[in-house]
Order: structure tokens, then sequence, then C-alpha cells
């Protein structure tokens, strides 16, 4: 006997790698608010610290650890002044490659995908290399991120020190 997603938490991969690829352009072209809208209001978005990547929340400290409240806040002081680390904003862009979904319970979607995040400011480009491990549920204006994980490959955080983008 197998167990079939049900149509509310069935997925292609084609609606999957859309809904990440509009993500993407929407962090690209620092669409931040329209961003915010992809996700659930009891949503979390994290960076696990680069010696214990597969280390929970719960578990170990992380680069980033926000939930809707501090992600919105992030958000503001990004698209103001306060954030002086990028003002003017560096540009970016990313590339998403091989999403796949992952054994899910209940009304989740859990997909994984690589990525790469050029960071370009000051005649400077920085990469951030790694992998998403999201989770996702289906609402009536199509899916949205319960969670939002950016796992990095990277052994430290060299030349630039500091994630100060939207990974």
């Amino acid at each position: 006997m197998t167990n079939k997603p049900s149509p509310r938490t069935a997925a292609s991969r084609q609606e999957l790698e859309d809904f990440l690829f509009n993500e993407a352009a929407l962090l690209d072209n620092l669409q931040l608010s329209q961003w915010l809208d992809l996700f659930t209001p009891d949503a979390h978005y994290l960076i696990p610290a680069l010696d214990v990547r597969d280390a929970g929340p719960q578990d170990a400290l992380h680069l980033v650890m926000d939930d809707m409240t501090r992600l919105k806040s992030r958000v503001a002081q990004y698209q103001g002044r306060a954030m002086w680390v990028e003002n003017p904003p560096a540009r970016t862009r990313r590339i998403i490659a091989n999403v796949r979904t992952l054994p899910s319970e209940g009304d989740e979607i859990r997909v994984t995908a690589n990525f790469i995040v050029y960071r370009i400011r000051n005649d400077t480009v920085d990469p951030y290399i790694g992998r998403y491990e999201h989770v996702l549920l289906r609402s009536d204006a199509g899916l949205r991120f319960r969670e939002r994980k950016a796992i990095l490959d990277l052994e430290v955080l060299r030349p630039v020190g500091k994630i100060s983008i939207f990974l």
C-alpha cells in the first residue's frame, strides 16, 4: 500500500521550480515586500552555522534564525538606510538547480534544491553556495514557505565575513 499525496499537498516539479525561480527573481530584483508574501504567518527563515549545517534551531546557534516578526524587521532595515553594509544595495544573481521533493507528512511539501547566490558590490563578486531545504504549504494564493532554510557549503565566510543579503 502506498501513501499518495493528497491534492492539497501534491506539487509537480514544474510547480516547485516555478515557485523557487519566481522567488529568486523577487530577491534579485529587490522586491522584498512581494517576497515576504511568499511566507506563512508562522514561517521561519534559517541559515545554520557553517560547522553544524544539519543541526536544527533547537540544537545549535544559527547565523540567521528569524520568525516572521524578525524577518519583516530585517526587510524594513534593508529597504531603509539602517543597513549601511548594503547601502546602496549589492546586486545579486541566483542560480537554482536540482530541485527535488523529499518525503513529506501531513499538509507539508518538503523540497530541496542547490543554489549559488552571487553578491556583486564594489568590483567584487562573492559566491554563496549551498542547498535549500524548504517546507512549503499550499494556500489559496499558491505555495508558501513555512520554513525556508539555506544551508551553506562554505567552510568560512571569506572574504566578506558576513551575510548581508537574503540567501
